[in-house]
């Protein structure tokens, strides 16, 4: 059956996790891994690691410029709903028989809408590759969009945003996002509301799908047992058909706005959600591995980062707190967040800011510099632990731009981050006075200030 997707609002939530549940296959190591770049007879590329331990065969793939961000004004949640819709009927199959002939086959395939990008993904095995990449090729070239699966999708997307309209983590992200991100396709949901998915229609996504999946847009990654001269083949086939180009959507760049703003949404529930931040690093940045190293230390370590270590170990303020970079197509953020008892979220608020000065102020330590490193370069291949974290990591590096060498250098590009680097980033990036707040629930001793 078809599970609904939606990919969360900005804030909290919007970095992107890539890898999900996979299949396993043995992890090549990192400088034995053998990335090729193939071209299909139509022009269409893939990075391709081949892999024959075991027999199957991933891809991940995005086209760019066709996330949630390019949803018509009023129509809002198209791209969420579209890719829900994908894989409940193709070309002569309806519904049901479309996910029968997946489940024959045991392969498993997913779309799905972020801001900036439409993904997609098909694991299979590989004695059934060419029925499974053929259901690609209907779902992507011929997506029926059938009555009766278009309207439970939408009952299913009105049910969620009727219990996201009483959830405080859902609406501190929707309001701190319409803060930071004011007029700009970032500032809308990517899920919709309740107005605007009840209007979509199947012409709605014929004309989503017929504008967005291009060729100029494709990126491709592929992992597993299959021969460089059929994967030509199988790109072609899947791919070959759909438009060479197709509409630009001008997205413009945008800075986060909203610095000094505290909003409170007053509820009356146990706890306060505070969501706060401002501008980050885009992936390009020249000091990207730097802020990286000074988040995670910050905010992004879990057990071993300072927010946790002021606001749970030494004060008992909150169960969770953190802080995180996340970069856009047009825009960049370094966000965090925190969920405490209202008597105590000023004293919350309080302690975060005053680390977040900190840590400008006084920068970070030899010793937590190299401990960030070591977590770093000795945690990343866990993220190569599958065919399909393989292939997302692929088309993730394409997106960024990050070279075919990425995964070998870049041990090399974290260890290179000397602790004068680190401290002239975390005073470059990490600014108290120009954090916007967005509390939800009923805080006491803080007023709003707009």
């Amino acid at each position: 059956m078809n599970i609904f997707r939606i990919v969360p609002n900005l804030i909290p939530g919007f970095v992107i996790a890539a890898v999900a549940v996979g299949i396993l296959a043995p992890v090549k190591t990192l400088h034995a891994m053998d990335i090729r770049k193939v071209v299909s007879d139509k022009g269409i590329v893939a990075w391709f690691v081949p892999d024959t331990s075991v027999p199957l065969v991933a891809m991940s793939f995005a086209f760019r410029n066709a996330g949630s961000a390019t949803d018509p004004d009023g129509k809002e949640g198209l791209a969420a709903m579209s890719s829900a819709l994908l894989d409940e009927g193709a070309g002569e199959l309806k519904s049901q028989a479309f996910q029968r002939a997946l489940e024959e086959i045991a392969a498993q395939m997913s779309f799905s809408a972020g801001r900036d990008t439409f993904t997609g993904a098909l694991r299979t095995l590989t004695a059934e590759r060419a029925k499974a990449f053929d259901l690609l090729r209907l779902a992507l070239n011929a997506p029926r969009f059938d009555d009766v699966p278009v309207k439970r999708i939408q009952s299913q997307m009105l049910a969620s945003l009727r219990q996201q309209s009483k959830n405080p983590r859902k609406i501190s992200g929707r309001l701190w996002s319409e803060t930071v991100f004011p007029g700009h396709p970032y500032s809308k949901p990517s899920g919709g509301t309740e107005k605007t998915v009840a209007t979509l229609t199947a012409d709605d996504m014929k004309s989503f799908i017929r504008e967005r999946f291009s060729r100029d847009r494709l990126i491709i990654g592929v992992v597993g047992d299959i021969s460089e001269e059929e994967l030509k083949q199988r790109l072609d086939s899947v791919f070959g058909d759909l438009p060479a180009q197709g509409p630009k959507f001008a997205i413009p760049e945008i800075k986060p706005a909203g610095g000094g703003k505290t909003l409170i949404v007053r509820k009356q529930i146990p706890q306060s959600i505070v969501v706060l931040g401002h501008a980050g690093l885009k992936r390009a940045d020249p000091d990207w591995y730097a802020a990286l190293l000074v988040t995670r230390i910050f905010g992004g370590g879990g057990l071993s980062s300072r927010l946790y270590a002021e606001i749970r170990e030494k004060r008992g303020l909150a169960y969770s707190v953190y802080a995180y970079l996340s970069p856009m197509e047009h825009s960049a953020l370094l966000a965090g967040g925190v969920a405490t008892q209202n008597a105590r979220t000023a004293e919350s608020l309080s302690v975060i800011r005053a680390e977040w000065r900190k840590v400008a102020e006084q920068g970070i330590t030899a010793k937590e510099l190299e401990i960030a490193k070591t977590y770093m370069n000795g945690s990343f291949p866990l993220r190569l632990g599958s065919s399909r974290g393989i292939a997302n990591m692929l088309v993730g590096i394409q997106i960024s731009d990050l070279g075919m060498d990425y995964i070998k250098q870049r041990p090399s590009l974290i260890d290179s981050i000397s602790l004068d680097d680190a401290n002239r980033v975390a005073k470059r990036l990490y600014n108290a006075d120009d954090l916007t707040v967005v509390i939800v629930g009923d805080p006491k001793g803080i007023d709003e200030k707009r």
